[in-house]
């Protein structure tokens, strides 16, 4: 039987070529397709992100925190688990008598003879429980949403011209999330306010105290995910447009950002909702900026490297795997000093921070994940994706004597009298750094925009006795109650001491102090504890303005341990990435001096043009940590390519190439990660402005002037001494500026 004749096997090379042609183009799909899928899970995830959150301030501090223990001991003699709502009721019509549909009249005089004061026979007695019978929260009553064995009272104000009413809410309940997403909280306030107005014909009602803040702070962190994300998106598609000057380019680059942020939304709620990561409102709101703007940077950097060798070589994927591997050590190095920055807050006492930490460290992996795999995929579509400016094989790619030609041949040939004038200018500001206020301020003036809780603060410090409903909360063993109340009595600024009748299980009472002024509470805890801790050691001083007071304290502690650890974390990574000394400790030091400078200017800014009542404890060691990481960054992009040219070009004429063939898309990086972080202002709380103005400001300092001149000026300066001790260093040639041959080194 005769065989049929095998076809001829196709000729090796064709079967090679096609295995190239098609294997790179299975990959690049399924990385697309992969990527979609997470932006899909993802994004549901980041909408959710908002329900896992935390804005509880005294669930920031350590346990071993003195307010922390003893508000412990508190809830002991108080374990209903109240969030006051503090209501303030204003109008004529206000009082015992109800404008009901039961035909009783308004009227808020009270009857001939009775006492006015909110004693047991003044009809006050009974008008907070003759309200809450009468208002209903979602058709549930209102009586059904108090603490367990609370009540609302009603205390009327100093003038009579309204009420407050104390409403004892169930923490528990207004913890929980609403099946539509909204919180029990913010539900129960809004209606609240309807309901009472409805009841009591109150002209006006503002919503305060521990329930009204917590609301009113939820509610600014709402925006979050809605208007915060949709500026920091629409800004870096208009810089990408300007910069890029074609249609398809900035999308994939802005979709290729969205994505990290889907994979980091994705990952962080998932251990958030299982308890293994803190997320407060701010940390959910720095994540959005972090990943956004890192994502985008590290874009910037490969699609220029790409866009440089698409002239250089034919094939898009011969161009891909150049700059790919040219780019991968400055962006990890860039995304590995970033993380190890963040990780270094785990060591802060204040679990916000050590909150942030973890969450930032997740945003930054997957915004570097996804540049070096979602958006070389994207890139490799084809060279249409640059259009109409269209990368040409072949085209000579020829350097212009534009702007940063002009600013290296400067640097290049003064280098001493820049870095030194420079450095000058930026130390003057550093003096400034001193009159940086971060001794905390008020709730009142956390925020930027007019709120109802602090309207009704507002009033009840100039009609009520506010300060009655916020006291200074001492813990003490019993037997030195009376010691602790007679020293703090005569303290100036107490307006009244007050020892409670209940012991704990291990023999603690309570000691109420009432402050004349409740804006100055804080301060007045400042001044009490030291007599109280010298009447008894074991006395412990408790209650919101403790925590305020022990959160300012733990920020500064933190501030001392995490800077010297954080500078020695990165001095190490540097010299790992560029393999010398000398040129990590200029690195070092010149971003250590352009945060000094950033918040000395702050300062003035601050004080002297915004006007601002002072700053979170936390503002600086924020802004130092994103500073330090993200400013770094840009002078580690000029130091790496510095150190890829100094082997062929010598140490003068390779930093100063370096500057010229880095500093458009280094500028371009730091101007959309400054602008991601300004986008931090719209949410109007004083701490995320803030925030926005020190690390915007700082990364522009850092692109625009540390890098742009002091730096380069000094490697100039240095010469071949700035690559001490590796083998750059050892070269005795020149540079070829100086007339003689340079002899390279590869390393």
């Amino acid at each position: 039987m005769t065989s049929a004749p095998r076809p001829s096997p196709e000729p090796t090379s064709a079967r090679r070529r096609s295995r190239v042609r098609v294997g790179p183009a299975l990959i690049v799909a399924l990385v697309i397709a992969a990527w979609l899928s997470i932006a899909g899970l993802g994004g549901a995830s980041l909408g959710s992100l908002g329900q896992v959150t935390s804005n509880d301030e005294s669930s920031w501090l350590p346990e071993s925190a003195e307010s922390v223990l003893a508000n412990a001991k508190l809830a002991e003699l108080d374990d209903t688990g109240a969030l006051p709502a503090l209501v303030v009721l204003l109008g004529d019509s206000v009082g015992p008598d109800l404008p009901n549909e039961g035909g009783t009249q308004p009227g808020g005089s009270t009857s001939p003879g009775s006492d006015p004061s909110g004693g047991p026979e003044s009809p006050y007695a009974s008008y907070g429980a003759d309200v809450a019978a009468e208002v209903y929260i979602d058709d549930v009553p209102l009586n059904d949403l108090l603490a367990v064995g609370q009540s609302v009272t009603a205390v009327p104000a100093n003038d009579g011209s309204g009420i407050l009413l104390i409403v004892p809410l169930d923490a528990k309940q207004m913890g929980e999330t609403l099946d539509d997403g909204e919180s029990q909280l913010a539900m129960t306030v809004d209606q609240l306010r309807e309901s009472l107005t409805q009841v009591t014909g109150a002209e006006q009602i503002f919503i305060t105290g521990p329930a009204g803040f917590a609301n009113d702070i939820s509610a600014a962190f709402a925006g979050i995910d809605g208007v915060l994300l949709l500026v920091t998106l629409s800004v870096v598609l208009i810089i990408l447009l300007l910069v890029y000057r074609s249609v398809v380019l900035p999308l994939i680059v802005l979709f290729t950002s969205v994505s990290g942020l889907a994979l980091a939304g994705f990952v962080v709620y998932r251990l958030a909702k299982a308890d293994v990561l803190v997320v407060s409102g701010q940390t959910q709101g720095i994540l959005f900026i972090l990943v956004v703007g890192a994502a985008t940077d590290y874009g910037l950097l490969l699609v220029a490297r790409y866009r440089e060798e698409l002239e250089r070589h034919e094939r898009p994927l011969d161009a891909m795997k150049v700059a790919w591997r040219a780019c991968l050590e400055p962006i990890a190095a860039s995304a590995g000093t970033v993380i190890a920055a963040l990780l270094c807050l785990t060591l802060s006492d204040l679990n916000s921070n050590q909150g942030l930490g973890p969450v930032g460290a997740i945003g930054i992996v997957a915004a570097l994940v996804a540049a070096l795999t979602l958006l070389p995929a994207l890139l490799l579509l084809g060279r249409g994706v640059f259009w109409p400016r269209i990368p040409r094989f072949g085209h000579d790619p020829v350097e212009k004597q534009g702007l940063w030609a002009r600013i290296s041949h400067l640097v290049e040939a003064r280098p001493r009298q820049i870095w030194l004038t420079v450095a000058a200018i930026l130390i003057a500001f550093c003096f400034a750094v001193p009159t940086f206020k971060a001794n905390g301020t008020s709730e009142a003036e956390v925020f930027m925009t007019e709120v109802d809780a602090v309207t009704g603060q507002e009033i009840l410090d100039e009609r009520f006795d506010a300060a009655a409903a916020d006291p200074i909360q001492i813990l003490v063993p019993a037997i030195d109650a009376g010691s602790v109340a007679d020293a703090v009595e005569n303290v100036e600024g107490v307006e009244g001491v007050s020892v409670g009748s209940q012991e704990t299980s291990d023999g603690y009472v309570e000691v109420r102090v009432i402050a004349e002024d409740a804006g100055h509470t804080a301060d007045l805890v400042t001044e009490i504890r030291p007599i109280v801790h010298a009447t008894n050691s074991d006395a412990m001083v408790g209650g919101r303005a403790a925590v305020d007071v022990d959160t300012r304290e733990t920020a500064q502690r933190d501030l001392t341990v995490i800077i010297p650890v954080v500078l020695v974390v990165v001095l190490v990574i540097l010299i790992a990435l560029l393999r010398a000394i000398v040129a990590p400790l200029m690195l070092i030091t010149a971003t250590a001096v352009s945060f000094g400078t950033a918040l000395g200017v702050s300062a003035l800014v601050f004080n002297h043009v915004l006007d601002f009542p002072g700053a979170d404890p936390t503002v600086p060691l924020l802004g130092f940590i994103f500073l330090v990481a993200l400013g770094v960054d840009y002078s580690i992009f000029l130091m790496t390519r510095a150190r890829e040219e100094v082997g062929t070009l010598g140490p003068r004429d390779g930093v100063a190439h370096a500057l010229r063939v880095t500093g458009p898309v280094i500028t371009n990086a730091g101007v959309v990660l400054a602008a991601t972080f300004a986008a931090l202002s719209v949410l109007p709380l004083l701490f995320m402005v803030q925030i926005a103005f020190v690390v915007a400001f700082g990364v522009l300092l850092d692109t625009l002037v540390v890098r742009s001149f002091l730096v380069p000026a000094m490697a100039i300066d240095a010469g071949r001494h700035t690559w001490w001790p590796s083998r750059l260093s050892a070269d005795r040639g020149t540079d070829r500026a100086a007339g003689k041959e340079f002899h390279p080194t590869h390393t």
